[in-house]
């Protein structure tokens, strides 16, 4: 078991057949008894992230520990040390630990970018084993056509599946994954409807009043009323500055828009303070004021 280096003790009874109907037990017959230890059949098991490969891949490896002897690796585990051994001329010796044992199980094909070399030393292992009729398992989500981006090499692509599936065979596993079956992805939701509300920038709050406010004048009160409510001690400016008083106390201002009055509690951007009109009392100079 510690030569096999299995990621997880995974059997075939524990496999759920029910949730992936795209295979059945009847079909891993032959891989499951000690012929195919000893036979020269392969196996490709390609499918979405999540369908139980690697689960069937562990499974079939157990069962052939217990005939024989069996390998469990990566892709990019193997391709990594054969171009290290590669690049330091061991790589005939390092070869022995992938090409000896009579089950080779290489998961995760395409799951990962690989080296330029890639093809090379993947080649030397499928054609190594293919001469002594050793059998091989390859997890994949790749399809069989996309491999040759897989190595970089279309060519040398082509030749390992055609060792590999000359006397081997190809399932492919369908479905949704089992690792989320508790809370299913919806992979293509609903576009949503339209808000009816105007479209803003995330953090930035739409005003609650988005003009500048105005005030109205009434000149027999001089009182400045905004909506249904009296404004707060106010500054007001005349078209004219001719009837403005001049002293430096002065409640008065000039407001640069026009004509028009304009209260300085509505220009500043200050709260109002709603006050309680009192008939016929107006305090000194004629200003509503609520101290």
């Amino acid at each position: 078991m510690r030569r096999a280096r299995l990621p997880v003790r995974k059997t075939i009874d524990e496999y759920d057949f029910t949730f992936q109907s795209a295979v059945r037990l009847s079909l891993l017959g032959s891989v499951l008894g000690p012929e195919f230890v000893t036979g020269s059949h392969s196996l490709v098991l390609s499918g979405p992230s999540g369908t139980g490969k690697t689960h069937l891949a562990v499974a079939v490896a157990y069962r052939a520990i217990q005939n024989g002897d069996a390998v469990f690796t990566t892709a990019t585990a193997l391709i990594a040390e054969l171009s290290l051994a590669s690049s330091r001329g061991r790589l005939r010796h390092t070869l022995i630990a992938y090409t000896h044992p009579h089950v080779l199980v290489i998961d995760e094909v395409g799951y990962l970018s690989y080296g330029p070399d890639a093809a090379n030393v993947l080649f030397q292992v499928v054609n190594d084993r293919y001469l002594h009729q050793r059998p091989m398992i390859f997890t994949t989500n790749k399809p069989l056509a996309a491999w040759g981006r897989v190595p970089h090499d279309p060519d040398l692509a082509g030749a390992i599946l055609d060792r590999v599936l000359v006397r081997g065979r190809h399932i492919e596993l369908r479905g949704r994954s089992y690792r989320t079956r508790p809370a299913p992805l919806d992979l293509n939701p609903r576009p949503e409807a339209p808000s009816p509300k105007p479209a803003r920038v995330s953090g930035n709050h739409t005003p609650e009043f988005p003009e500048r406010a105005t005030a109205s004048w009434n000149s027999r009160s001089r009182r400045c009323r905004r909506s249904d409510s009296w404004c707060a001690p106010c500054s007001w400016t005349p078209a004219s500055t001719a009837s403005a008083p001049t002293s430096p106390t002065s409640r008065y201002s000039r407001w640069p828009t026009g004509p028009s009055w304009a209260c300085s509690n509505v220009r500043s951007g200050l709260p109002r303070r709603p006050t309680r009109r009192t008939e016929g009392r107006h305090p000194p100079g004629g200003l509503h004021m609520a101290l």
